[in-house]
């Protein structure tokens, strides 16, 4: 596609979050280059409500570029020898580090996350992926099989092709590493649908990772699901496609691939149990439900810890602690380095997730705790901001506790019976991720055996971590990722090779 309004500096030349916003505006970035689409979206600085810039609203047009420019340059990538992919991976992720501190800023005035506590840390596990992925060239390995002495039977993993990749805009730089790091260094081509709420962060790495990359490898469309998600899925030159996002967007692109018949990978929703034993370290516990829920990251993770069951011996003291260490933290400017706690990503999110306080606080018997103190209006509009809020005495059946909500909303529940309560957690259509927390090595076994997640930690509370395969059950997707098995099932094909001696 011709390029009809070249950026007023070159990428390079970036050194500013303002500089990145200059450069972005509007453009796609396709076959190495930034190329402006054909209409263009607003993206809102959450914590400003203003606008932060605009960006490409592309459509079939952009997608077919952005498609055929890494359809040409795969030949070529799959034939380069794995370990100098590996390597070429590894540096565009170290380039990334270089300019960390820049794109988190950047990420920050997006998302409304905040940059002490969310967004250098993804800026470095975004990276780490990169370097992770990039040191597993050398196992990208076949097999032979003892399958009769007359032949040589062996098989080969080989790249699919181009590989549709689509993000979420909670966690953008992650969810994207998560799919093209091992997609790259299998041999793949990708494109990016970047998230029409948060393009800019991914944009710009996608521009530094190229430089350590040929042409067409990574490109990125930015524009919504209905419109450029769709074309990306139906597009008959992608041949895989991995996708992180809610539940019924999940269900849309499952079928688009089924129509196609060709591999789709689903990180979807989650509705995560925590179990507090009697015998647990309190101190500990507290830490980690406030780490578990994701608080600091306005609870907008699909492995938040939102269903919290507490023993009765530690019900009282637990709450206690917990609503004391969230009336300490701080909830206000992203750019603060005071800041723990940033904004809702937009109003609509903001309005479900104050539709499910409101089923609470309309519920009988149940309370609702909010806790901290909102900003003050001024350096920050107020609209976004919402204060960490505890859902207590809340039925087992009620939508706010059964459904994601998406936000800093936490159901807490006293529990005494064991039996009862591993069923309570397991009562759910999601299976992402759950927590046991014990003294005891007998119950963590149990528990770890029983509960019905693909993710599940005894006296912790870890993100997804490079070299651990996530992935859940159930309405939470389908298949692995942050792993060499993931890179080895999703992202290469197996070729079964016989041999007449």
């Amino acid at each position: 596609m011709e390029n009809l309004h070249p950026t007023p500096m070159r990428p390079e030349d970036a050194t500013t979050a303002e500089d990145w916003l200059a450069v972005l505006a509007d453009r796609n970035f396709i076959g190495g280059e930034l190329v402006a689409a054909g209409a263009s979206l607003n993206v809102t600085e959450p914590a400003q409500m203003t606008l932060l810039a605009t960006a490409a609203a592309s459509g079939e047009a952009e997608v077919d570029a952005a498609v055929a420019a890494a359809k040409a340059a795969g030949p070529a990538w799959a034939e380069t020898n794995a370990r100098k992919r590996g390597k070429m991976v590894a540096a565009a992720g170290r380039a990334i580090t270089a300019e960390a501190e820049t794109i988190a800023r950047l990420l920050a005035r997006e998302t409304g996350k905040a940059l002490a506590t969310e967004c250098r840390g993804e800026l470095a596990v975004s990276a780490d992926l990169l370097e992770f992925y990039g040191g597993l060239g050398s196992e990208l390995k076949g097999e032979t099989i003892p399958f009769d002495p007359s032949v040589f039977a062996t098989t080969t993993r080989e790249p699919l092709g181009v590989v549709g990749a689509i993000v979420a805009w909670n966690v953008p730089l992650v969810l994207t590493m998560l799919k093209i790091a091992p997609a790259l260094v299998a041999g793949n081509t990708v494109v990016i649908k970047a998230s029409e709420e948060a393009p800019f962060a991914t944009l710009a790495c996608a521009v530094i990772m190229a430089r350590h990359l040929p042409a067409g490898t990574v490109n990125v469309v930015v524009g919504d699901g209905p419109v450029c998600g769709s074309a990306l899925t139906a597009h008959r030159d992608v041949a895989k496609i991995t996708f992180t996002g809610s539940e019924n967007a999940g269900r849309i692109v499952y079928q688009a691939g089924a129509k196609r018949i060709v591999p789709v990978s689903l990180e979807l929703g989650g509705k995560s149990p925590m179990i507090v034993c009697a015998d647990a370290n309190l101190d500990k516990v507290v830490t980690g439900a406030i780490n578990g829920m994701r608080f600091t990251r306005q609870g907008q993770s699909c492995t938040a810890a939102s269903r919290i069951y507490v023993h009765e011996d530690l019900y009282d003291a637990f709450l206690e602690q917990l609503t004391a260490k969230l009336d300490a933290m701080v909830i206000g400017d992203p750019l603060d380095e005071k800041t723990q706690i940033g904004t809702i990503i937009n109003a609509r999110q903001k309005a479900t997730i104050d539709r499910y306080v409101g089923i609470a606080e309309d519920t009988p018997g149940a309370r609702v705790v909010r806790c901290g103190a909102m900003p003050e209006a001024g350096a920050v509009k107020t609209d976004l901001f919402m204060q960490p809020t505890l859902l207590l005495d809340l039925p087992e059946d009620s939508p706010a506790a059964r459904e994601e909500i998406f936000g800093p909303v936490c159901m807490i529940q006293k529990w005494s019976d064991y039996e009862a309560v591993i069923a309570a957690a397991n009562n759910s259509d999601y299976g992402l991720a759950a927590t046991v927390w014990t003294d005891s090595l007998a119950t963590a076994l149990d528990a770890t055996k029983r509960l019905n997640a693909g993710y599940v930690q005894v006296n912790q509370n870890l993100t997804i971590q490079p070299n651990l395969s996530y992935g859940g059950f159930g309405n939470s997707g389908l298949g692995k990722e942050a792993s060499l098995e993931a890179m080895l099932e999703h992202f290469t094909r197996k070729k079964t090779i016989v041999l007449a001696m």
